[in-house]
């Protein structure tokens, strides 16, 4: 662990790595993953805290009379200033696709907020959770804006751990649940060429596990690191994958080159309940391999206790396990929801 000048136990350590000494606050907290990682902190021990724009839609989780809620918004410096007040650790877990006209102004102005609140609060470590991208490669605007709230946090001089995810295999996220609408829905499809790409799907559990062992990990700097489940699958592989463990028949799939993201956008719109405003980026940011460039996460944080689950447990999981019953529905994740 570097030297950063905080306080030390008898150990040597920094003395806010015990669970019982740090305070967490997640920002997103309603959304998809920021509302399973909350009850993950806990069971940790971790003093908790929970930003949202509406403190009411939290009413209703399970943990709620666990942890302390704080109204928040990113795009209000203020507001997060008294947010991060007495907290160790801030997670990233916001982001503002479909939500924006310019997301990516949106989000780089919301990194810069919670950077200044960080300092100003005195926060030790900031947890950002962003997408699997090739290292050289013309990005979608939804993947460059990733990197970029990345390099921002990094730049904070704060420690920071930037996790790199691909496909989060889980109900109730979007790049899943769109997945899921087109394989019920369509025995036969055409697709855009990224049918073929490369995909390094990752189960939900796993990105929590990963995420809340954030916390204490100790670090050699602050960087990113990728992480992603065993299995590299064509994304067409994928689908077929999930229609497998559904039950269902083998999939038609011809992937047409000129389709491009707009009209693949408007069709998924047609035939699932995503807006083309969530659909796009996502489709967009499927044009490149989403697979690890480094795997070296284990020298910092070590795999579950289990190992990582395999892409077929994932979706079998997913399937048994259906999204929470205050989850917002996932086709209007929005801000809140990464």
């Amino acid at each position: 662990m570097p030297e950063l000048g905080l306080p030390t136990d008898q150990n040597g350590d920094p003395a806010w790595v015990s669970a019982e000494n740090t305070h967490c606050l997640v920002t997103g907290a309603t959304g998809y993953i920021g509302g399973r990682l909350v009850p993950e902190l806990l069971e940790r021990g971790y003093s908790v805290r929970a930003l949202a724009r509406n403190p009411d839609k939290l009413a209703d989780r399970p943990w709620r009379d666990r942890v302390e809620v704080a109204r928040g918004d990113l795009g209000d410096p203020d507001s997060l200033r008294q947010a991060f007040d007495g907290c160790d650790i801030v997670y990233y877990l916001v982001h503002s696709m479909g939500t924006s006209k310019d997301f990516v102004a949106a989000e780089a102005e919301s990194a810069r907020n919670v950077v200044t609140a960080a300092k100003q609060a005195g926060v030790k470590r900031l947890v950002y959770l962003g997408g699997l991208h090739p290292s050289r490669a013309d990005l979608s605007p939804h993947l460059r804006s990733r990197v970029a709230v990345g390099e921002i946090l990094l730049d904070s001089g704060i420690e920071t751990v930037v996790l790199q995810a691909g496909i989060v295999v889980g109900s109730g996220s979007a790049s899943f649940e769109m997945m899921r609408h087109l394989i019920h829905r369509l025995p036969a499809m055409t697709t855009p060429k990224w049918v073929h790409n490369k995909i390094q799907p990752i189960a939900i559990n796993d990105v929590l596990h990963y995420l809340a062992e954030a916390a204490r990990a100790e670090l050699p700097e602050s960087r990113t690191w990728d992480v992603g489940g065993p299995d590299v699958l064509e994304y067409g592989d994928m689908m077929q994958g999930y229609a497998a463990a559904a039950g269902l028949r083998r999939r038609i799939i011809i992937a047409i080159p000129f389709l491009t993201p707009t009209i693949a956008s408007l069709w998924i719109g047609l035939v699932t309940p995503m807006p083309p405003g969530l659909a796009r980026p996502l489709i967009e940011s499927l044009e490149v391999d989403a697979v690890m460039d480094e795997h070296d996460i284990e020298s910092v944080i070590g795999p579950p206790p289990g190992g990582l689950t395999g892409y077929r447990d994932a979706v079998a999981y997913a399937l048994k396990h259906g999204p929470l019953p205050s989850d917002p529905h996932w086709a209007h994740v929005g801000r809140e929801a990464h």
